[in-house]
């Protein structure tokens, strides 16, 4: 008979089933394959370098670094100082209350909009894409047509100032408004503005307050549209995190 011992010490070995079924439910929750392996492995050994976590969850050693500040972005994990930098995990049940709460609030706001849209009777125009280079591309689109204020919310820059790079400089230098919602500690490029906010999951933008996307994690999917009722929504949202006290969760 498997004892919850026995499934624990499973966990905790990368080739195992339980292994690989926390990987998958991780990866429902807003982390890469390497993240969620990445987590396991810091929360079966309690703490540990990128060499060494590398190793332990089975992923490649040149990407083990970035992919442990993506944690830390994100919530998962905490940088302790040091040469070489160790990681700690975040404590799971903390981890798990923090995406309820987020999980919980997202679901009310859905659920006060399809009833208020429902009453207005218009209809909701929102489309859909499929795959991160359409999702990058289209986030790239909105940013390219923004004649006053991009805002983007996401708990990690890294991706969409990487690959729209050159985009964000140029709406920065025809005098376009960007402002970066994101977690603690991230760089953001030279002239946007730089809201630190924690617990953040999914990726959304509002552009001119016209225009409204929301991306799943990992932006492999998102919906857009231009729907008065939808973008009035976000809009109300955004400036609930942006009026909030820096640091606060929203």
């Amino acid at each position: 008979m498997t004892t919850i011992e026995d499934t624990a010490v499973a966990l905790g070995n990368p080739t195992s089933e339980e292994f690989r079924r926390a990987t998958e439910v991780l990866g429902k929750v807003g982390l890469t394959q390497y993240e969620a392996r990445a987590y396991i492995a810091l929360v079966a050994r309690g703490v540990g370098d990128a060499t060494t976590l590398a190793a332990a969850a089975g992923i490649p050693r040149t990407s083990a670094y970035k992919v442990l500040e993506s944690l830390a972005a994100k919530g998962y994990a905490q940088p302790t100082g040091g040469k070489p930098i160790l990681f700690r995990p975040r404590p799971p049940l903390d981890v798990a209350e923090t995406l309820k709460g987020a999980i919980q609030e997202v679901f009310e706001q859905l659920a006060n909009l399809h009833r208020e849209v429902a009453e207005h009777g218009e209809p909701q125009l929102v489309y859909l894409l499929s795959g991160r280079e359409k999702v990058l591309g289209k986030i790239g689109e909105l940013l390219d047509g923004s004649a006053h204020t991009f805002i983007l919310t996401t708990p990690g820059v890294s991706e969409v100032r990487d690959e729209l790079g050159k985009k964000i400089q140029h709406a920065v230098k025809r005098g376009i408004q960007v402002t970066f919602v994101t977690a603690p500690l991230q760089r953001v490029p030279e002239g946007v503005t730089y809201v630190p906010r924690e617990n953040l999951i999914a990726t959304e933008v509002l552009a001119d307050g016209q225009h409204a996307l929301l991306a799943a994690p990992g932006l492999d999917a998102c919906g857009f549209t231009d729907n008065p009722i939808l973008t009035a929504h976000l809009k109300q949202f955004l400036e609930v995190i942006l009026d909030a006290p820096r640091g606060a969760s929203s």
